[in-house]
C-alpha cells in the first residue's frame, strides 16, 4: 500500500548491517539507472564517505523500506556550528533524494517535502537547495515551486583525442608570458607545512566561482579543512596532485588539481580550476590546465577520459575546455526554494 511507504529517519552513526546492505543495493540499482557507464563507488569506500562527511556539516538521512527493500534515500547537509563559514552558510540547507523507479508516482516523492520543512525549522535554515540531473527531478522541483538558479554540467575530455601539439604550446607561451611566475606541481596534496599560507588564498580563489542566481555564504577553507578532505582522500585510496602558479610576491594566481582512484583508473577527476582575477589574460588558465593534461598523461597512461564540472556560464574556463576537447557529458541544475515558499507550498497541496 502506497500509506505504508513513509520515510522513517536513520542514524547514520548507529545503522547496522541490515542498513548498509539496502543502502548499497538502493545505490547499485540507481547507479545502473543513471549512470551505467561510470564504474560503481565500493561499497566500503561510500560507507567511509558518508561517515566522515560528519565533521563539518549536520547530516539528516530518511529511507522508505518495502519488502526489506529500500525504495527512497534521502539526505540532507548544513552546516555544524562552529565549522569554518558557519556564520554565513547556517541558513543554507542541501538535500537530495530519489526513489526507484518502479515505486514512482506512488507519492513517496511528495511525503518528503514535509520532511524538509521539518529539517529546516530544526536546523534553523531558510533556504533550501536541490539538484538533478534527470528530467524526473526537474519535473519535481518545479512542481515543488523550486526556481532554477544554476545550470551546469559535468564535462568530459577524451584523453586519445587531444591535440598534444597545440598542449605543448599553451605550456610554452604560459612560460613565456608570465616569466617572473613559478609554476609549481603538489603530488599527494599540498605539504602540511604550507596550510597556513595556501588555506586562505584556496577560499580567494573558490569564491571567485560563479554563482549564477544561487544564494550562498563564504567558501571558509582552512587547514582544518583540507587536513580532513585531505584524509578522506587517503581513505579513499585517491591519489591527489595540485599545479599552481605563484607570483614574485607570493600570491597563488591560479591552481588546478586532480585526483587518481584505482576504482576508476581511467577516468581523471579534475576538482577544481580557478585564476585570480587580477591575474587573467595572461594565459595561466591553458597554462595550468594544459601542464597538468600533460603530466596526467605521462603518470597515468591507461587513463581516458578526464571529467570535471562547470557551470553553464562559465564563459572563460568552458572556452579552454572546448579548445582542449572537453564535451558535455551529462546536464544539471541547481533550485532553490525559501523556508516560508516551501511552508506555503504545503499548505497549498492540504487543500
Amino acid at each position: 500500500m502506497a500509506n505504508d511507504l513513509i520515510p522513517r529517519e536513520i542514524d547514520l552513526n548507529s545503522a547496522g548491517d541490515d542498513f548498509w546492505r539496502r543502502y548499497h543495493a538502493f545505490r547499485r540499482v540507481r547507479h545502473d539507472e543513471v549512470r551505467p557507464e561510470d564504474p560503481f563507488y565500493p561499497d566500503d569506500l561510500e560507507r567511509i564517505r558518508i561517515l566522515s562527511d560528519q565533521k563539518f556539516e549536520i547530516n539528516h538521512a530518511f529511507e522508505v523500506v518495502h519488502d526489506d527493500e529500500m525504495v527512497s534515500w534521502f539526505r540532507s547537509a548544513g552546516t555544524k556550528p562552529g565549522a569554518p563559514g558557519y556564520d554565513t552558510n547556517r541558513y543554507f540547507l542541501w538535500c537530495t533524494f530519489s526513489v526507484l523507479a518502479p515505486y514512482r508516482r506512488r507519492g513517496i516523492g511528495r511525503s518528503h517535502v514535509p520532511v524538509l520543512l521539518e529539517l529546516m525549522d530544526r536546523d534553523g535554515c531558510h533556504t533550501l537547495t536541490m539538484e538533478s540531473e534527470e528530467e524526473s527531478g526537474h519535473a519535481f522541483l518545479r512542481w515543488l515551486g523550486a526556481e532554477k538558479k544554476s545550470e551546469g554540467a559535468e564535462n568530459r575530455l577524451h584523453i586519445p583525442d587531444v591535440d598534444w601539439a597545440m598542449i605543448r604550446r599553451w605550456i610554452d607561451e604560459g612560460e613565456k608570458r608570465s616569466t617572473e611566475t613559478k609554476l609549481e606541481v603538489y603530488d599527494d596534496h599540498i605539504p602540511d607545512a604550507l596550510l597556513e599560507e595556501f588555506a586562505p588564498q584556496l577560499s580567494a580563489l573558490l569564491n571567485t566561482m560563479p554563482w549564477d542566481a544561487l544564494d550562498h555564504g563564504e567558501i571558509v577553507t582552512t587547514p582544518e579543512v583540507l587536513r580532513h578532505d585531505y584524509e578522506r582522500m587517503d581513505l579513499a585510496g585517491l591519489k591527489h596532485h595540485t599545479v599552481l602558479t605563484r607570483e614574485p610576491d607570493g600570491v597563488i594566481s591560479g591552481m588546478t588539481d586532480i585526483t587518481w582512484a584505482p576504482h576508476r583508473p581511467t577516468i581523471l577527476e579534475q576538482m577544481f580550476t580557478g585564476v585570480r582575477p587580477d591575474a587573467r589574460g595572461r594565459g595561466i588558465g591553458k597554462w595550468i590546465k594544459a601542464y597538468m593534461l600533460d603530466y596526467m598523461h605521462r603518470l597515468y597512461p591507461d587513463a581516458e577520459w578526464i571529467s570535471t564540472g562547470n557551470a553553464d556560464s562559465n564563459g572563460p574556463m568552458l572556452a579552454i575546455n572546448k579548445r582542449m576537447g572537453f564535451k558535455r557529458h551529462r546536464w544539471g541544475a541547481e533550485y532553490q526554494i525559501s523556508r516560508d515558499q516551501l511552508a506555503a507550498r504545503i499548505e497549498a497541496l492540504k487543500v
